[in-house]
């Protein structure tokens, strides 16, 4: 399984960047995404940025990824980590739903 984790660029030069996150610092591959500047959040696969993502949402998968951790520590009550998504039916994407052209 391959999970995305939220990273910040500290550097960039070209399409390489330093950037840091859950874990440290590592070098991310830009191709996918183009030259970023310092402070710019990206989601990250296996050293390449697939996505430019906004700091809330770096915030939410952050968080999520820290209740993926919780269950894997045996904690049952994850309802902290996923609080955008209690109290509220899910939801399709708009592509699933039938919504776009």
């Amino acid at each position: 399984m391959c999970v995305g984790i939220p990273m910040q660029v500290v550097s960039c030069d070209g399409l390489v960047a330093l950037c840091s996150g859950r874990g440290g610092e590592r070098r991310l591959d830009l191709s996918l995404v183009g030259e970023q500047s310092p402070g710019t959040w990206l989601l990250a696969f296996l050293d390449s940025a697939r996505e430019v993502i906004d700091p809330a949402t770096a915030a939410q998968i952050d968080t999520a990824l820290d209740g993926l951790e919780a269950a894997m520590n045996g904690e049952t009550d994850l309802t902290r980590f996923f609080a955008d998504l209690i109290d509220r039916p899910p939801e399709l994407p708009a592509f699933l739903r039938g919504d776009t052209p």
